[in-house]
């Protein structure tokens, strides 16, 4: 499928889940999450969600990560092409902003290349890894500011499409995807 029609069925597919489901299935990928081979790294990157447009409340994967002392960055938009990244700490502040994403207020930047591990959002991925999320490509720009080695790992409340025909050569593929059922490996190395 394309990508303008992929946009469109997981995003009617996601607003038509109930807020139970919402929660039961993001605390079902969060526990997954655990079974990953990341938990050596110490910086973890990952998006706050957009609740209007029902996606997977990562609160508790960040639960996790502040549990077991691990850095937690998260993302704020910078310009119309940029995102930057703050060290989430007890004092950070939140606001949300025009497109109805949390963000820190300010706070300890971090530099993408000292990020180890990604977690990505997306609208739906396919079985060799490809992502799509809203179109605006802040994460395709984002990621390639990191070092090569940046584990990328997006989280899907649906599995995987067979193929997303109109990929991009600018789009980064995922090394995980994570649904509340299936954890999908694209690693080749």
């Amino acid at each position: 499928m394309l990508k303008k029609d992929l946009r469109i069925k997981y995003s009617r597919l996601r607003s038509s889940l109930t807020p139970s489901q919402l929660s039961s299935q993001s605390i079902a990928i969060a526990n997954s999450v655990l079974q990953l081979p990341i938990w050596s790294n110490s910086y973890f990157h990952i998006f706050l969600p957009i609740e209007q447009k029902a996606e997977i409340d990562t609160e508790g994967i960040i639960s996790i990560l502040l549990g077991l002392d691990k850095n937690v960055i998260v993302p704020k938009i910078k310009s119309p092409t940029e995102l930057e990244h703050f060290l989430l700490t007890d004092n950070t502040k939140f606001i949300t902003n025009s497109l109805n994403i949390p963000e820190p207020v300010d706070g300890i930047t971090i530099e993408p290349n000292k990020i180890d591990v990604v977690f990505i959002p997306l609208l739906a991925f396919d079985k060799a890894g490809n992502r799509i999320g809203y179109g605006k490509g802040y994460y395709d720009r984002f990621l390639i500011q990191c070092r090569e080695d940046v584990i990328k790992i997006g989280l899907s409340f649906f599995e995987a499409e067979n193929s997303i025909d109109d990929m991009d050569t600018t789009d980064i593929p995922l090394d995980f995807c994570v649904t509340p059922t299936k954890t999908y490996s694209f690693k080749t190395s």
